[in-house]
């Protein structure tokens, strides 16, 4: 299997170098911006015992760590694809980046409007919507790294 995310190259060759440093550093802002949310997901029942106001401003502080993640995953994506040779890819591939990328607005736009939302249902349908964006884009990365 050739052109893979990881090296440019066989899958079986180590990233090295500045092409390792890029693919660590979008998978980290990927575990920030993924688990994050899931892991706030999992609190929000305890935190809610801390005071009505306690879910804002946890969502404050987490906002603080997850945008800049969000910023992260987009320029280190973009040069993830800049780094790989797309015109040798297959169109399939081609395809799923399409719809990758769409998703990653998709998941942004999400969790912004959750973030804007002043209504518990308007928070639970943003909410879902960025997290399971999130989720997909996270997956379809995992298969377009090969």
């Amino acid at each position: 299997m050739t052109s893979t995310l990881l090296t440019g190259t066989d899958v079986r060759t180590l990233a090295t170098g500045l092409g390792g440093f890029r693919v660590i550093l979008h998978v980290l802002a990927a575990t920030v911006w993924v688990g994050g949310q899931f892991t706030v997901a999992g609190l929000l029942p305890t935190v809610r015992t801390f005071g009505e106001d306690a879910p804002k401003k946890v969502g404050q502080a987490l906002a603080r760590v997850l945008w800049p993640a969000y910023a992260v995953l987009v320029i280190t994506g973009f040069w993830n694809i800049s780094a790989l040779s797309v015109k040798n890819a297959s169109h399939t591939w081609n395809m799923v980046l399409g719809i990758k990328i769409t998703v990653v607005v998709i998941a942004g736009v999400g969790v912004f409007l959750h973030q804007l939302s002043s209504s518990k249902r308007g928070k639970a349908i943003w909410g879902a919507i960025g997290a399971l964006a999130s989720v997909a884009a996270l997956c379809m990365g995992v298969f377009l790294a090969g």
